[in-house]
């Protein structure tokens, strides 16, 4: 199996970074947890003209049909610029889900305008996502059950330990579809939390190696003691090592392997402790500083802690690997 990215992918990875870069995803996060959700909208805008937001969708109701592999990229760099909204819902689960549903002219029209990106979902799928995030700026309310989809309404808001981010009581309304296998588009978010917390995990490293390299203690930089140098190193390792977890499970997913579900928990589980471990010495590395509001740095903390019990917890995740491994359950 080669996980190497090819030049197309990385050519893609570049841009979308390039572009990012230049929206300000921390500012517009900032506003976005104010209530002022213009910021954020722009930036998916731009992730539209881009053909992100159509990536998972079928190429008849205007999206690309894209591979997983793409969206992992896509989601990679939206975790490393703090993006906010449902983006794991919006871009991964909600198109398989309609995908999978019964066609019609709503269905199509709904893909479509996941597609354009003139609609946001999001969606709640008990026990893995008892609440909806985001769902006070989505267009389109879903709930996942076992063998059953439905549009729903969002009821009472929580807030999230990540600021940008709330988490809505769903209602359940009308039945879409019945008999319907939800576990890939499962699957498929859970993938794309994993490429978020990946993402995540890397811009944590790079503001804890900048901070490193710029804060003096007796006379030097505090990057310069081998303490510190072994913390960053570790993280950088262990970012390395989810990468492959991540690419191989996006292959096994587009390619419809039976092991897809041990292979999306692997990367599930590798990523969000790779982004826990960045979170943790990022805030080391930066001290006092690193827990204020007004530093950026807290914006990535509280989302990666956000995230990574997101979409299954690691538990969940690592029962499902065993279960996969040791044959129990078949």
């Amino acid at each position: 199996m080669n996980l190497a990215l090819s030049a197309e992918q990385q050519q893609f990875a570049a841009s979308l970074h390039e572009m990012l870069a230049a929206s300000d995803g921390p500012a517009a996060a900032r506003a976005w947890a104010g209530g002022d959700r213009k910021p954020g909208l722009g930036i998916w805008c731009a992730l539209a003209d881009a053909g992100v937001t159509g990536l998972m969708v079928a190429p008849e109701f205007g999206g690309l049909g894209a591979d997983p592999a793409e969206l992992v990229i896509a989601c990679e760099e939206m975790g490393h610029h703090a993006v906010p909204g449902p983006v794991a819902e919006s871009l991964a689960a909600v198109p398989e889900l309609l995908a999978a549903a019964e066609a019609g002219p709503r269905i199509a029209d709904w893909l479509a305008g996941l597609a354009s990106g003139e609609l946001i979902a999001t969606l709640a799928a008990p026990p893995w996502l008892p609440c909806a995030a985001d769902a006070d700026c989505a267009g389109l309310v879903l709930l996942a059950e076992p063998g059953r989809l439905s549009l729903a309404e969002a009821g009472e808001l929580h807030r999230s330990v990540d600021p940008a981010r709330t988490l809505a009581e769903i209602t359940a309304g009308e039945v879409l579809a019945e008999g319907t296998d939800i576990t890939r588009a499962l699957d498929r978010g859970a993938l794309a939390c994993a490429a978020q917390l990946l993402g995540l995990g890397r811009a944590l490293l790079e503001f804890a190696a900048e901070h490193a390299r710029q804060r003096v203690q007796f006379g030097q930089p505090v990057g310069a003691f081998q303490a510190v140098k072994h913390q960053l190193a570790d993280v950088a390792i262990a970012l390395e090592f989810a990468r492959p977890l991540l690419l191989g499970a996006a292959v096994s997913v587009g390619a419809h392997q039976p092991d897809a579900a041990r292979d999306v928990s692997a990367a599930k589980v590798a990523c969000a402790d790779a982004a826990s471990l960045a979170a943790r010495t990022a805030l080391q590395v930066h001290g006092a500083i690193g827990y204020t509001a007004e530093h950026d740095l807290s914006l990535f903390l509280t989302k990666a802690r956000a995230l990574a019990p997101a979409w299954g917890s690691p538990a969940e995740h690592r029962a499902r690997v065993l279960a996969a491994i040791t044959g129990a359950g078949r």
